[in-house]
C-alpha cells in the first residue's frame, strides 16, 4: 500500500482523499517510510515536522480547518514540502545559513498559511543553498543534496531539495522559489516539472524586495496537471504583497483540462548565442521542440532580441542582494559564502547611472518581448545549459568548451525569461548519453499560465516521461566534463 500511495499523482491522491478511500494520515505514513528509505542517499528533506503534520491531519479529519474546501486548489490533506527559505510556524527554518541554524519562526509565511488553508499538510522543509544563492544545493548547516538519477550528481539549485524529493517519491508536491531558474533548473536536472509563475501570481509576503519582480514563489510536481493543482492552491491576491492580483475565474486545473493548444511556437537554443549551451543538450531539445508539430503547431526558430539584458540582469540582481544582505553581511562578515558577498559587493559598487541604464534596458526588453508574443503563442528553449554536473562542484567549469566565469554563467537560459516578466515551465524531454535528464523550458506571454500549463500537459502526454518517476536513488559515476 505504501508504494501504491507514493506512486499516485497528487490529483489522484486528492480525489481519493475526497472520497475517504484514504486519509491524510495514510499519506503521511507512506511519505515517512519513503523518506526514511531515501534520505541517506539524497539529503533532500533535512527537517521533518511529522508530529505537526499529524496534528494538522487530525484537525482536518475532524472537520476543522476546512474553510477552503471546494475552492480551486483544495488539497484535502495532501502532504507537501516547503523550501527552507520560507517560514513555517514552529518548524526549524534555517535559510541554509549558519546564522539561522537554530531559528524556529513563530509565524508562517503568508503563502504557507494559504497552502495550509487550502488543505495542504506540511511534512518537511526542503534543502536549499545558503539564502537560495547557487545552482547546486549545499550549505554549511545540512550539507549537499544529491540527484536521485545519479547520486554523484547535483540536483541543481536553489529548489534542489524539492526537486530531488519529488523524483524519489518522498512527496507529491514541492513548494519553491525562483530568481534565475531555481524552480526550473532543478526540475530539469531531476526530470520533474517546475513552474516560475508571473510576478504577482503568488504572494512573496515577507520579502524586503516587495516591489521588485525578479524573485517569485511557485510550485513543483512530478507532472504538469499536478503543478496546475498546486498553483491553484497558491494563486491570488495577498494584502501583504502589493504586486499580487486575484486568481483567475477559470482555475488552472480547468484550463489544463480544456486543453487550449498553441498554433505558432518559437524555438531558440540559446537566445541568439547569448546563453551558452551544451551541444548534446541543444540537439536533444531541438528535436523535442519539433514535437509540438504533432500538437498542430508550426515551429520556427526565433527569439526576441535580448540586447544587453544579460548585463542588465547582473546589475539588477546585485541590487536585490544589497536590499537583502547588506546589513546582515555587516553584522556577520564571516558567516556568508563568497558568492553572496560577491553579488552584494557588485550591487554596492554600481553607480546610480548604471542602475538607471539597467532599468531602461529591462523596460526596452519587455516591450520587445510583448511584441514578440503578438506573433508567437510560446517560446521554447532548453531547460538548462548543461545536464547535472558533479555534486561536489558549485557550477560547471565549462559549457560547450567555454570557461564559465562565475556561478551565474550557466543560468542565463533561465535568467533571461526571468527578465521577460512572464511565466515559464520546465518539463522533461529526454536523457543524454549518460542517462542524465534533459528538459525543455516553455515560456508564455504575460500572465499566460493557463495556456502554458495546457501546452505543457499536451507535450508531456506525447513523451510519457512523467511515468518514469518516482525512482529509488541510484548511485553512479560522474560523466566526463
Amino acid at each position: 500500500m505504501t508504494d501504491e500511495l507514493i506512486r499516485m499523482t497528487a490529483r489522484e491522491a486528492v480525489r481519493r482523499l475526497g472520497k475517504k478511500e484514504i486519509t491524510p494520515l495514510d499519506l503521511i505514513d507512506a511519505a515517512e517510510k519513503r523518506i526514511a528509505a531515501c534520505e541517506g542517499a539524497l539529503n533532500a528533506l533535512p527537517t521533518l515536522c511529522l508530529d505537526r503534520a499529524r496534528d494538522h491531519a487530525r484537525a482536518l479529519m475532524r472537520g476543522e480547518r476546512r474553510e477552503a474546501e471546494g475552492e480551486a486548489g483544495w488539497l484535502a490533506g495532501l502532504p507537501v514540502t516547503i523550501k527552507d527559505l520560507t517560514d513555517v510556524a514552529g518548524v526549524r527554518t534555517t535559510y541554509g545559513s549558519p546564522i539561522f541554524k537554530d531559528h524556529v519562526p513563530t509565524a508562517s509565511h503568508p503563502l504557507v498559511e494559504r497552502i495550509e488553508r487550502k488543505g495542504g499538510i506540511v511534512i518537511a522543509k526542503s534543502n536549499t543553498p545558503e539564502f537560495g544563492s547557487g545552482g547546486s544545493t549545499f550549505n554549511e548547516v545540512f550539507g549537499r543534496t544529491t540527484n536521485p538519477w545519479n547520486t554523484s550528481l547535483t540536483c541543481g539549485g536553489s529548489t534542489g531539495g524539492g526537486a530531488a524529493s519529488l523524483a524519489a517519491g518522498e512527496a507529491w508536491l514541492a513548494h519553491g522559489s525562483d530568481h534565475a531558474g531555481s524552480l526550473r533548473r532543478p526540475a530539469t536536472y531531476c526530470s520533474v516539472v517546475g513552474l516560475r509563475p508571473s510576478p504577482g501570481r503568488v504572494t512573496r509576503g515577507t520579502s524586503n524586495n516587495l516591489y521588485a519582480p525578479l524573485s517569485v514563489q511557485g510550485p513543483m510536481a512530478r507532472n504538469v496537471p499536478d503543478v496546475a493543482l498546486f498553483l491553484d492552491s497558491m494563486a491570488g491576491f495577498c494584502p501583504r504583497d502589493p504586486l499580487t492580483f486575484d486568481a483567475p475565474a477559470q482555475s488552472f486545473s480547468e484550463a489544463v483540462a480544456a486543453r487550449r493548444l498553441p498554433r505558432r511556437v518559437a524555438w531558440s537554443a540559446d537566445f541568439g548565442g547569448v546563453a551558452p549551451m551544451d551541444s548534446e543538450t541543444r540537439e536533444i531539445c531541438a528535436k523535442a521542440a519539433q514535437r509540438f508539430k504533432e500538437l498542430g503547431a508550426t515551429v520556427e526558430e526565433a527569439a526576441p532580441d535580448v540586447g544587453q539584458i544579460a548585463d542588465a540582469f547582473m546589475v539588477l540582481r546585485a541590487q536585490s542582494y544589497v536590499v537583502d544582505r547588506e546589513l546582515q553581511i555587516a553584522q556577520y562578515p564571516d558567516k556568508f559564502k563568497q558568492d553572496i558577498i560577491w553579488n552584494t559587493k557588485l550591487g554596492l559598487e554600481a553607480t546610480p547611472s548604471r542602475i538607471g541604464w539597467a532599468e531602461r534596458e529591462r523596460a526596452a526588453f519587455y516591450r520587445r518581448v510583448a511584441a514578440f508574443f503578438e506573433t508567437y503563442d510560446l517560446l521554447i528553449t532548453p531547460g538548462a545549459s548543461t545536464p547535472a554536473f558533479d555534486v561536489t562542484r558549485r557550477m560547471p567549469e565549462k559549457i560547450d568548451g567555454k570557461v564559465v566565469e562565475h556561478y551565474l554563467g550557466g543560468s542565463l537560459i533561465t535568467a533571461i525569461p526571468t527578465l521577460m516578466g512572464v511565466p515559464s515551465l520546465a518539463v522533461p524531454c529526454g536523457f543524454d548519453q549518460y542517462g542524465r535528464p534533459v528538459g525543455l523550458q516553455i515560456v508564455a506571454p504575460p500572465r499566460g499560465e493557463a495556456a502554458l500549463l495546457a501546452a505543457g500537459t499536451a507535450f508531456e502526454e506525447l513523451t510519457g516521461l512523467d511515468k518514469q518517476v518516482p525512482i529509488a536513488p541510484r548511485s553512479g559515476k560522474v560523466p566526463p566534463a
